[in-house]
Parts: C-alpha cells; sequence; structure tokens
C-alpha cells in the first residue's frame, strides 16, 4: 500500500510533539512492509527538496508568511497547493493521511489530495475551530470547549478571519475518515460542530525509552513543555515557592531556554534523571505527547486536568490529575512523590505497563492500517 503523510512539521527540522508523532506512525507503517511518503515544509528555500529521513522519503516545501496572514493562508497557500499536486500525481498514493496543516500546507490540500486517494485526518490539537490556544474562561471553569465568534476576535484581534472555521468545515467535507488524539479532544470538536470523529490516542516505541532511576541525591523535577505561560510556567514558579521551603535541595529541569530545546536523545536523558515529570499546562492540551514519554521512561506524572492527559494518566495508580491553577494542592501531589521514593517508583512501574499495554505505536499503526484496508478494499 502507497501511504503518503502530510504534516506542517517533522523531524528532523522540527521535533515538536505533532510532528514527532506523525514520523512514529510513518515509520510504523514501513516497518509493516508498506510504501511511506511523507509531504512537510521547511522555511528556506535551501532547505527543500527530496530526502531520505530514517528510511521514509521526505519532501520539503519551502513556505514562509508573515503571520497575521494565518487565517487566510492557513487555508489556501496557493505556492504550496500547487507543489503538492504534483507530489500527489508522482506518486498515486492509496491513502493521504493529513495531520497538522492548518499553517503551510493549507486545507485545501485536502480537497487536492481527494483527486488521488482516499483521505483521513488526524485531528491533534484544536486549531480547525480556534485561532491558537484554547483557554477561554468557560473551558478553564467548566472544561466546556465551546467557542464563539466573539471568543475568537477577542483571541485573534485584527488577524480574524470571519469565514474561517466555515471554509474549514468546506474543507473537511472531502475527508474519509476523521480521527482524534483523545476523547477531550473528539469532544471539543463535536462542541464546535465538526462531527463523524473517532478516537485513536497516540502511540510510543517503548524500546526508545529505557527505564533508569535518578541514582542522586538531589531531586530533581522535570518541566518538558515549552516555557510559556499556557504551558503552566507561572502557575510551576509559585507551586516551586511551596516546594522548596519543604524540600530545599529540589531543583527544577525545563526543557530548555533562550530559543535552544532538548532534541530526542538529550529529552530520553531527562527523563532519566528526574523524579517527577510535570504537565501543568493551564490550555486545552489535547494529548500531551509528555505524558507517554515519561510514562514509557518509568516516571510518574504530575498532569492537568485540561485536556487529555487524564486519559493516558490514572490518578494514584500512574501519577496525579491536578488543576494547576490549585497551586497548593499541586505543590502536595509533587511532594508526595518526592518524599516518597518507593510510591514514585510504584507509580513509574505501573505507568509504563500502562503504555506498554494501551498505548503503544505498533497496535495504533495496525488498527489505522486495518481502517486504511477497508477504503481500499483490500
Amino acid at each position: 500500500m502507497k501511504i503518503l503523510f502530510l504534516s506542517d512539521d517533522f523531524p528532523p527540522q522540527s521535533f515538536g510533539g505533532a510532528g514527532i508523532s506523525t514520523y512514529d506512525l510513518a515509520r510504523g507503517m514501513k516497518r509493516a512492509g508498506h510504501e511511506v511518503f511523507v509531504i512537510t515544509t521547511c522555511r528556506k528555500k535551501e532547505e527543500a527538496g527530496e530526502s531520505d529521513y530514517q528510511g521514509l522519503k521526505v519532501f520539503k516545501i519551502a513556505s514562509d508568511y508573515p503571520g497575521r496572514w494565518r487565517a487566510y493562508v492557513s487555508l489556501y497557500n496557493r505556492p504550496v497547493i500547487h507543489q503538492v499536486e504534483e507530489l500527489l500525481k508522482r506518486i498515486r498514493p492509496e491513502v493521504v493521511h493529513a495531520n497538522n496543516i492548518h499553517h503551510f500546507l493549507s486545507y485545501h490540500s485536502l480537497k487536492i489530495a481527494k483527486k488521488y486517494a482516499k483521505v483521513v485526518i488526524t485531528f491533534r490539537d484544536v486549531m480547525s475551530f480556534n485561532f491558537g490556544k484554547l483557554m477561554t474562561e468557560r473551558y478553564l471553569k467548566s472544561l466546556d470547549a465551546r467557542t464563539t465568534w466573539l471568543d475568537h476576535l477577542k483571541q485573534a484581534k485584527k488577524r480574524w478571519n470571519p469565514l474561517r472555521n466555515l471554509i474549514i468545515k468546506y474543507y473537511l467535507g472531502y475527508v474519509d475518515k476523521k480521527f482524534a488524539v483523545s476523547y477531550a479532544l473528539k469532544k471539543a470538536l463535536e462542541q464546535n460542530g465538526i462531527m463523524g470523529v473517532e478516537v485513536i490516542h497516540t502511540g510510543i516505541d517503548l524500546s526508545e525509552y529505557p527505564i533508569s532511576n535518578n541514582g542522586q541525591n538531589k531531586k530533581i523535577i522535570f518541566l518538558a513543555g515549552r516555557l510559556s505561560d499556557a504551558k503552566g510556567v507561572k502557575v510551576v514558579e509559585k507551586a516551586m515557592q511551596i516546594i522548596s521551603k519543604e524540600m530545599p535541595d529540589v531543583e527544577l529541569m525545563t526543557a530548555g531556554t533562550g530559543g535552544k530545546w532538548l532534541n530526542r536523545d538529550e529529552m530520553r536523558m531527562a527523563y532519566a534523571v528526574s523524579d517527577v515529570v510535570l504537565v501543568p499546562s493551564i490550555c486545552f492540551d489535547s494529548f500531551p505527547r509528555i505524558v507517554l514519554e515519561a510514562m514509557a521512561s518509568g516516571k510518574p506524572v504530575v498532569g492537568t486536568c485540561y485536556g487529555g492527559a487524564s486519559e493516558i494518566i490514572e490518578d494514584g495508580v500512574t501519577g496525579y490529575v491536578v488543576n494547576p491553577f490549585h497551586i497548593k494542592e499541586m505543590a502536595e501531589k509533587i511532594l508526595d512523590l518526592l518524599k516518597n521514593p518507593e510510591k514514585a517508583e510504584k507509580f513509574g512501574n505501573a505507568g509504563y505497563e500502562r503504555v506498554k499495554t494501551s498505548f503503544n505505536l505498533k497496535d495504533k499503526t495496525e488498527k489505522l492500517l486495518t481502517i486504511y484496508k477497508t477504503f481500499i478494499n483490500i
């Protein structure tokens, strides 16, 4: 079977969660004996072209534009679309699997893809109905993800395109199957008028995350997400003030500063030396890959109640699910694991087993392949 993945970002240019998850899935399809191709984007013309990455044939299309035009160009990026169609003619895939295409490849690529193959899409965030991170007062107070034109206007300001969401739904009409990476995201999509979505959780390759104990006297909390308000940096600062009073030697380790972020190997090393991994997002975090990676590394996780983290973490078994705005409670949960290493180890082992049985890449790949085969009558 010829399978083509569409993704705005993809390794080695980008190691964001969506790009890595798409890469893992493509690699899983390749291992299963299928022909796999990837169309992605880059910012510089000199980086564009055809290459081979880990056995995958990758086509990079150069595209860059001012962010103020995103609500328009993300719908129809004419120079990119022309190149996508030329590649589709050349590859002639049987299945096109779109992932994050809402910045550069644009939603019009779905319509073009439908001319040549069966089309599926995996929603990995809220950008199909929102203009950025979902952190409305309504959602943060009641987990109600419904958004209004006023919410969009407040968020996008002068960048608002009042027709954007309607046009996205039009393009989604060319999709044969829609997937979401969590039940939380499926519900949010439905609350915003995107129906017919099936959930397939992200899977990861356990063999890439060896379990290792800290082996150090000092205790380390790993804040693995980007250092932004939406990812909970400010609430962590407040929690650390409480934690430091009881355990002055505790260190907070982050995934990077000054624009330099840890690569995949460095992330594995960071998990290995950590005692607790913290995922305190104060926005809708659809299905944070960090939680999976931490649990695959045998580490307990204290994670947010917002989004899909609670579908991975078993509260009180593999870690704790908290409301990150409840600073004192979050600090207490972290301290509980730091002060009780046997409990932390027990949680870490339980997390590893949970990933092994419920979120392993092989199972997720096989499930998708079964669906693909029903489309093309194999």
